[in-house]
């Protein structure tokens, strides 16, 4: 989505400060797409803030968020918000970030922003369909992948499974990679991932399609496959993801609780035998990455 020739409608809601990270958490959880949670430290103000491209998505999305959060009140105030208050606000909280020699810029930046020798940037388009890859879950994969991305060769295969806005498999092919794909089940989604690949001149470096954790993978196997999803909807995949990974690959799964770290781990180890596993924990997120026995 190109937010630059469309009027938006904004919803914004204050909370209080110590209930940032159950709002968010809750939030996702839920796939309540199209909302945020900010907060200004040093004011001591929260909110989460809805940005919607017409008033009746803008209202139905409250109505959807309200039963996550019953407690919120029934009717709220939708405001039209023109473009450029939208960048003008996006810009006040995300800044570019870096993982290894990849970045993610928001484009605003792509005149200005200076990367060393050897470094790649993704570009960010300021509209909720690409968001920035700066939630901890996103940043546990980009981590894993900088670090995978050091010794595959470029004809690794790589599948973003659950591909939501594109970042993991956007990311992997800047990194160089040229068999890259990513699916998803929801075909909005799908189209979504190809307009940010064409954002970054990637159109055509990744293959995009629709499927779910099944369909997806058939006749199919990655050298690394990236799982960014919910920890309950993982475990009820074990089977398909482990089959997913060529022998001697890396299956990497985040979306994940940190309190459920420890059963999402067991649940695949109980059917990986011989694999190396291990797990980091992110704020109160985690990832746990499995590595196949064999020759890549």
């Amino acid at each position: 989505m190109n937010v630059a020739a469309m009027g938006l409608y904004q919803i914004k809601r204050k909370i209080a400060p110590e209930q940032v990270d159950d709002v968010e958490t809750r939030l996702l959880e839920h796939g309540e797409a199209g909302w945020s949670v900010g907060q200004d430290v040093l004011a001591g103000t929260s909110w989460v803030l809805g940005i919607f491209e017409t008033e009746a998505a803008a209202r139905a999305a409250w109505a959807a968020v309200r039963a996550v959060f019953p407690d919120w009140p029934e009717a709220t105030e939708v405001s039209e918000l023109p473009d450029e208050d939208w960048r003008d606000s996006y810009k006040a909280h995300f800044k570019a970030w870096q993982c290894g020699r990849l970045h993610w810029v928001p484009e605003w930046e792509r005149e200005t922003y200076v990367l060393a020798e050897g470094d790649v940037a993704i570009w960010l388009d300021p509209g909720m369909a690409f968001g920035t890859g700066n939630h901890e879950t996103t940043r546990l994969c980009c981590e894993r992948l900088v670090e995978w991305a050091k010794t595959a060769p470029a004809d690794a295969r790589v599948i973003d499974a659950g591909c939501g806005s594109g970042i993991l498999a956007i990311s992997a092919a800047r990194l160089g990679f040229t068999r890259v794909r990513g699916f998803d089940n929801d075909a909005e989604a799908v189209a979504i991932s190809q307009e940010n690949a064409e954002l970054n001149g990637l159109g055509g470096a990744v293959s995009f399609y629709e499927g779910d954790l099944t369909t997806g993978f058939q006749g199919r196997a990655g050298d690394l496959v990236l799982a960014n999803i919910l920890g309950h909807v993982l475990v009820q995949y074990v089977p398909q993801l482990l089959a997913a990974v060529a022998p001697g690959g890396v299956l990497v799964l985040s979306g994940i609780l940190a309190e459920e770290g420890a059963t999402v781990q067991a649940a695949f180890a109980a059917e990986a035998a011989g694999w190396e596993i291990d797990r980091r924990t992110l704020g109160e997120w985690c990832d746990v990455q499995l590595r196949r026995p064999g020759t890549p």
